[in-house]
Order: structure tokens, then C-alpha cells, then sequence
């Protein structure tokens, strides 16, 4: 039987700040105000998609969450129903504040929700977004399940599969401190390593470490916004230092030094977040002396370094002299896929003791059967034949995303040619207007710019090839010439 009328929503007064917030809060309010009355059948999610311009994910995302409080109810084969029994619809304001729980937890920053509600984008059937993320398609699954089952007999009869060091097993802690040493000419020892669950988590334990009374934390003018949440909620206050096309400007930081009591530095010097260019050899100098005489943390998010294509990588700042104020983090995520969760910092080792401290009470410690099956491939070479494999094809990903947006663009668009890492800068600021600026800004837009700091509209796209067969990644730029033309 056909519906009569299709159910319309409208967001434009709802409050939230992201549009599942609002969505979610929209569709409170109207069944609370009896527009959408017990029983009343709601759009199918992609056709409420649809007529949002959204994600259809986003809709049955908000969906389920309704369902699980009461809100909605789904039927197989049948539909989504507002709910005939509706929650809390007979409580007094006295016990609709008892059963709140808003007062009792602390309000997030605006960043911090804007952080959280992109984490929680969930992919529909064709690609989701990603600004450099490796293609876990190409993980070796045959050699990692026999690595994992290694580990686990290993672990099994040597019966260490209870609780352990929180800096890592040592297995894995050796083979990161030999990779180190040997392909990044770094001098660190074992007991300067310590094995986290990404990169994201060394960046948050190092804002729990270093101290906010000793000063504030400069991060490069455009940066990677999960960082500045995490020293943010660590009461850090955050200054942002200029950038160009050799990285960070030490003027500007001389400037700030001069003015500000500085407790640290994040930077992404190999290759810049978002905007990929390299920093050269005389600015790390500079910085890190400059580290040195004014003593302050340089905390080194080296999230890409294996993947590098033109020539050998430019040294890590913590292989460099005066580097001893250096906070170095790096991922094994990126080489295999990010859902493996592996990842490293290292720095001396009362930092890294202090750090243990935190795993403690937040992690305990880590996956040891991951650990261990991650150091049998490192020592076994695997790990080094699957990066050099992998650099070749996402070398090729980059060359076809190149040529397809010179084919399809024209001299309308301007980028660079990055040397490595997994994405391209692509300058749109040519063609950029109100209406593509807002396709651009919507939260399920696979092309957003949420990570441009201090910017309202979007002067360039981080394009990420990566994660993106050939095909794939001509179909998307014919996607974004299609929404800025």
C-alpha cells in the first residue's frame, strides 16, 4: 500500500553541533510536541538521506539510537515507528531531574565534540572519508594469522598471557628500538621505548605528562585537530605558530617564545599535517636548539614516515644533535591497517616511566598477542618487505591521482607534488563559492576540512589516495569536480 504522504524533517532550527545531534534532537522535539504522534511511520533512512543530502548511515545511525531509548521502534520488513510507549513522557520536572545525568559529568570543548562526532561516522556501502588513511585491503591476512598463532602458542606455554610490563612486551619494545636505530639513525634504547595503542594515545599521554603551569603549547597554524583536543582537555593552553612551504617559521616562533612561557611544541615535520610539505634541515636545526636554550618539549608526531618516494626520508628530529628534548611518536597502524591499534613513543626514560604510570591507570598495558606477532614480523623481515611493497603501489595511487586531476581540472586547481605520505594539498580556492563551501563543510562530506584550523571556509582539500584504487580515486575526483564546478 502505497503512503499517502512522505514525513518531511526540518533541521534548520534544531540545536546540536553536529547534524546527528541535530537530526537526533529534531525528532525528539516533534514527537514531544505531537507532530509525529505513537505509531506514526518514519522515512525509510535512505530516503531521509536523501532528502537531507546526507549519509545514509548518519540516519540509521541516529535511528538506533533513538530505538534504544525509547523514542522509535523498528519492524522487520515493515519500517521505523514512533514508539506507542514513549520515555519519561509522565515523569514530574522533580524526578526528570533526579533521572538526569547531565550534571554529573563535565562539558566537553566544541573541539572535543567535533573530534568525537567524526570518529563516529560510520561508513555506508561506498567509501567513507579519509584524509591519508593506509588501505587496510592490502594487509597480508595469511601472514599475519600465522604470526598471531605463533603468538599465542608462544604466549600459552610460556604462560605470559597474564598482566605485564605497561610499557610493552619487550619483544616488540626491541624490535621498534632496532628498527629505530637501524633505518632511522636514531640512538635510543630499549628502555626509552614505550608501546601505546596508536599515535593518538602517545599524543595524549604526553599532554598528561608534560605540565600546563610551565606554559602553553604551539602547534603549527594548520594541524591536526585530535592533538590540540588532547592537550586542550589536559588544560594546556594552545598557541599557533605561521607555517610556509619549507614548515614551521621560526620567526614567528622567536615571536612567540619572546612573548609566552612555552612548555612544548607539536609538529609534524616529515610530512606537515595537513598540508604535507616536508620541513628542511635548517629550521629542525633551529628548532631544536632553540628547544634546548629556552627548554621546552618538542613532541614529534612522525605518523608516515615509511611511506616516502622520491629519495631516502629526511632524519627524524630525534636522530639529530640537541635532541634530547624530543618527545618522538610513531605508528605501526599505518603500515598495516589502523584498526591493529600499535603504535610507539619514545623519549627518555624518566618521560617514559611517567608515562607507564598513566598506561597504568587507564590500560594497564597492551595486546600482548598483537605485540608479540608484530615483533615476529619485524625480525623476521616481513614487516620491511610489505612496507617496501605497499610504497610502490601507493606511489602509483599517487601518480594516477596526479594525472587525473591535471585531466579533469585543468589549471583550475593548484597542489604540489607531495614526496611522500598518503594524500595531496589541493589548493580550490579559485573555485570554491557559497554552495560548494557548504557541500565541503557538511559533516558527511567525504571531502571535509574540519581539520583547517582558524578557518570558516575551505581553501584546500586534503585529497587522500592511499586507501583508493585507481578507479576509485578517478570516481571521487569527478565527485569533487561535480560539486565545485
Amino acid at each position: 500500500m502505497l503512503r499517502p504522504w512522505k514525513t518531511k524533517i526540518w533541521l534548520e532550527e534544531s540545536q546540536g553541533g553536529s547534524f546527528h545531534a541535530k537530526l537526533c534532537n529534531q525528532l525528539i522535539k516533534e514527537i514531544q510536541s505531537g507532530r509525529l504522534m505513537p505509531g506514526t511511520t518514519l522515512p525509510g533512512s535512505r530516503s531521509l538521506a536523501k532528502q537531507l543530502a546526507v549519509n545514509r548511515k548518519t540516519v540509521q545511525f541516529c535511528y538506533e539510537e533513538l530505538e534504544s531509548q525509547g523514542w522509535l521502534k523498528s519492524r522487520p520488513r515493515s519500517g521505523t515507528f514512533v514508539s506507542d510507549q514513549l520515555p519519561e513522557q509522565t515523569l514530574s520536572s522533580e524526578d526528570l531531574n533526579l533521572v538526569s545525568t547531565v550534571k554529573e559529568t563535565r562539558s566537553s570543548s566544541v573541539l572535543m565534540d567535533s573530534v568525537y562526532q567524526s570518529a563516529l561516522v560510520l561508513q555506508e556501502e561506498k567509501l567513507g572519508p579519509n584524509d591519508g588513511v593506509p588501505d587496510s585491503r592490502l594487509i597480508p591476512y595469511e601472514l599475519l594469522s600465522r604470526a598471531y598463532r605463533r603468538a599465542i602458542v608462544k604466549s600459552s606455554r610460556q604462560s605470559s598471557l597474564g598482566y605485564g610490563d605497561p610499557r610493552g612486551t619487550l619483544e616488540l619494545r626491541q624490535s621498534i628500538r632496532n628498527m629505530l636505530v637501524m633505518d632511522r639513525f636514531m640512538n635510543a634504547t630499549t628502555e626509552e621505548v614505550c608501546i601505546v595503542r596508536g599515535s593518538q594515545m602517545g599524543i595524549f599521554l604526553a599532554s598528561r605528562v608534560l605540565n600546563p603551569k610551565q606554559g602553553a603549547i604551539v602547534f603549527e597554524q594548520l594541524c591536526y585537530s585530535p592533538a590540540v583536543a588532547a592537550f586542550e582537555s589536559n588544560g594546556f593552553e594552545i598557541i599557533h605558530c605561521k607555517i610556509d612551504s619549507q614548515g614551521l617559521i621560526i620567526d614567528d616562533l622567536r615571536k612567540i617564545l619572546a612573548e609566552f612561557d612555552v612548555a612544548g611544541i607539536f609538529i609534524t615535520p616529515h610530512h606537515q599535517y595537513p598540508t604535507t610539505v616536508c620541513m628542511s634541515m635548517d629550521r629542525r636545526l633551529t628548532l631544536l636548539n632553540l628547544s634546548k636554550t629556552h627548554n621546552f618539549a618538542v613532541i614529534e608526531d612522525d605518523y608516515d614516515h615509511d611511506f616516502h618516494y622520491e629519495m631516502r626520508p629526511v632524519p627524524p628530529l630525534s636522530s639529530l644533535p640537541n635532541s634530547e628534548n624530543v618527545i618522538h611518536i610513531g605508528s605501526m597502524s599505518k603500515v598495516f591497517a589502523p584498526g591493529l591499534r600499535v603504535g610507539y613513543l619514545v623519549a627518555d626514560k624518566k618521560f617514559v616511566d611517567r608515562v607507564a604510570h598513566e598506561i597504568v591507570l587507564i590500560d594497564r598495558q597492551g595486546n600482548t598477542v598483537t605485540e608479540l606477532a608484530l615483533a615476529d614480523l619485524m625480525e623476521s623481515g616481513e614487516v620491511k618487505k610489505h612496507i617496501r611493497k605497499t610504497c610502490k603501489l601507493y606511489k602509483t595511487r599517487r601518480d594516477h591521482a596526479v594525472e587525473e586531476l591535471i585531466r579533469i581540472f585543468g589549471d583550475r586547481i593548484t597542489f604540489e607534488l607531495p614526496v611522500g605520505g598518503l594524500a595531496l594539498w589541493i589548493n580550490i580556492s579559485s573555485m570554491i563559492n557559497e554552495r560548494s563551501s557548504l557541500q565541503l563543510n557538511h559533516p558527511d562530506s567525504f571531502f571535509g576540512s574540519s581539520h583547517i584550523c582558524g578557518q570558516n571556509e575551505p581553501e584546500h582539500i586534503r585529497f587522500g589516495f592511499g586507501a583508493l584504487s585507481e578507479k576509485e580515486i578517478t570516481k571521487l575526483i569527478l565527485e569533487l569536480y561535480s560539486i565545485l564546478n
